[in-house]
């Protein structure tokens, strides 16, 4: 690892540790003042009474969160999307706040990936295996892949989004694909928290096509690999003929 890869890595880490720390002290906050308030999954949507400000105050909540989040680069944005669907009493409402704190949690780790340059994916491939999906890919149709990896869930959101910045794909190109990826997740999971009782196996029914389009996305992504190495062999053994 060149000295570079190396600081930047360093960057990264803490960058992770204060985002790990403030989800941590969020997390806690939230787990006291719901146990206080008697608080439970049930009736988890008399939250807004106690913020001032009342939805707006929690949409405005949600999309911080969702922006601070981004920096821990492996917090599930689905966590979010079902939270947002069981605090909302309106299903569209609970929608469009999760695709402005999507949208909005985009945005950081896709430039600090493009300041940062391949160095930073470099010195992330060791620790994070699932960059190298992206790596086997990067001449591949760059919005085509994006919509496969944010929809599929094939990766952590906000690590793809600082690979797709350090590979230079262009912002509106980026923008638009993250985005229609993630509306999957967002609608399916979503409407999971608002429509689903998570204490029952068979609500998680209502995320089965998001698991049916990841395990598409997987199946489209491996396929798409193996054509990859056989023209890479196919044109290797013909140079070598020459």
């Amino acid at each position: 690892m060149t000295t570079k890869e190396n600081k930047y890595g360093k960057l990264i880490k803490v960058l992770q540790i204060l985002s790990f720390a403030f989800i941590l002290a969020m997390l806690v906050t939230c787990a006291v003042f719901l146990v206080k308030n008697d608080i439970s999954v049930s009736n988890v949507s008399a939250l807004t009474q106690y913020l001032t400000g009342g939805t707006l105050t929690v949409a405005a909540i949600i999309v911080g969160f969702s922006v601070i989040k981004s920096f821990a680069l492996i917090f599930p944005p689905i966590v979010l999307f079902v939270i947002s669907g069981l605090i909302f009493d309106n299903l569209l409402t609970a929608v469009a706040v999760n695709f402005v704190a999507s949208a909005a949690s985009l945005i950081l780790p896709y430039y600090l990936g493009k300041f940062m340059g391949m160095d930073a994916v470099n010195s992330l491939k060791g620790k994070f295996k699932a960059i190298k999906k992206i790596d086997d890919f990067a001449d591949e149709n760059s919005f085509a892949l994006i919509l496969v990896i944010k929809g599929g869930g094939l990766m952590p959101s906000d690590l793809s989004s600082l690979v797709f910045g350090a590979m230079n794909i262009p912002f509106g190109k980026y923008y638009l694909a993250s985005n229609l990826g993630l509306l999957i997740l967002n609608v399916l999971w979503t409407l999971l928290g608002a429509k689903g009782d998570l204490t029952n196996p068979l609500s998680y029914l209502y995320a089965l096509p998001a698991l049916i389009f990841a395990l598409c996305a997987s199946i489209f992504m491996s396929k798409r690999k193996k054509k990859k190495q056989l023209t890479e062999n196919i044109t290797t053994e013909t140079e070598e003929k020459r």
